[in-house]
């Protein structure tokens, strides 16, 4: 007898990201160190399959012992009161802007309905957590079958964990908590340590920039670890106008910049040709402001020429500048970068 063979997986397409959403981190993003501890019922997907950065995916004809393999967590069918449940841990404690609840793929199988509450908590202990204290950020809300549900948050507060609310049973294929990291720097700033004051989990973010046509936003520059692939990264389209690529992307924490590291990883025939970081102080203003004023930041950093696949470490070429709070990394003309790294020392 012939054995099957599943068919060509179909991917989600991706969702439509409102402002607030593109701005943003995804703090549920287990790069940061996000995981989900625990989950009342996942007996049709196991819950981290929830967290997965990649888009969900569906599989034809893949079965596994439980029945129809599912890229999410999906809890069985509930045949008495109550409702289902996860407990996610964030990568960092943040404030939230608002979520992405995907049903990619989930069709006769979804929530009608989702709620999430969130708390601070020094344990990741279940049993801790579920006697926590416990504040509802986004109220029930009706779900609907494979497709994006993009929800602003209840709360401005800052949070450590999450409580995922499923009524009463189903299937979520991801999802995603977009906002802004708060690091806890104080440590640091006691000490005199070298820190990477635009790293992700140290606060850092992406405000603007001026292009990302291939791979992830600029807020890719700004993870840890070192690329996994050309794909993550920040890489704008070839330029074919005078000019050159930027961003502009907030520090942490203020403070006085001592090394600066470009890495190209896996970027080969599109790395830039050079980089320069201009700098600033900033004190009031917007956002959107800061695009228009960072043309005029004093530079940090000169040119320097860049090389593929490789890390560059800049020191003795830093300005000496005293503390600053913003940079503008310009790439010329155009091209993909992986990551980028400011150490320095956090201002008192």
């Amino acid at each position: 007898m012939a054995s099957h063979t599943p068919g060509a997986p179909v991917f989600a397409p991706p969702a439509e990201l409102p402002d607030w959403a593109q701005r943003a981190v995804d703090l549920a993003n287990p790069r940061l160190g996000a995981k989900a501890l625990f989950a009342s019922d996942d007996f049709f997907a196991e819950v981290g399959r929830m967290l997965n950065p990649e888009p969900a995916q569906f599989v034809p004809g893949k079965f596994d012992n439980n029945g129809k393999w599912m890229d999410g967590w999906e809890s069985r069918r509930k045949r008495g009161p109550g409702h289902d449940w996860a407990l996610v841990k964030l990568g960092v404690k943040g404030v939230i802007s608002g979520f992405d609840v995907d049903t990619s793929h989930f069709t006769g199988n979804y929530p009608p309905a989702v709620s999430i509450d969130a708390c601070v908590s020094d344990s990741d202990e279940v049993e801790a957590l579920k006697n926590a204290a416990w504040t509802e950020i986004l109220p029930a809300t009706a779900l609907g079958p494979s497709s994006h549900h993009l929800l602003a948050c209840a709360s401005d507060g800052a949070w450590t964990h999450l409580r995922v609310n499923i009524y009463p049973d189903g299937g979520i294929a991801r999802l995603r908590v977009y906002g802004r990291p708060v690091a806890n720097l104080e440590a640091a700033a006691a000490s005199g340590a070298l820190v990477d004051l635009v790293a992700m989990e140290n606060g850092g973010r992406a405000i603007a920039w001026n292009d990302a046509s291939f791979g992830s936003s600029a807020s890719a520059l700004l993870l840890p670890g070192r690329g996994l692939t050309m794909g993550d990264g920040w890489e704008t389209r070839r330029r074919r106008e005078p000019g050159n690529d930027w961003c502009v992307l907030a520090l942490g924490a203020p403070g006085t910049i001592e090394k600066i590291e470009v890495d190209t990883a896996h970027f080969k025939g599109n790395y830039p040709d050079r980089c320069a970081i201009q700098a600033a102080f900033v004190e009031g203003g917007t956002e959107r402001s800061l695009v228009t004023q960072s043309m005029f930041w004093p530079v940090l950093l000169p040119e320097q020429k860049l090389s593929m696949d490789a890390i560059h470490t800049f020191t003795e070429q830093i300005a000496r500048m005293g503390p600053i709070t913003h940079v503008r990394f310009n790439i010329i003309p155009d091209g993909g970068v992986s990551r980028l790294r400011l150490w320095g020392r956090v201002s008192r």
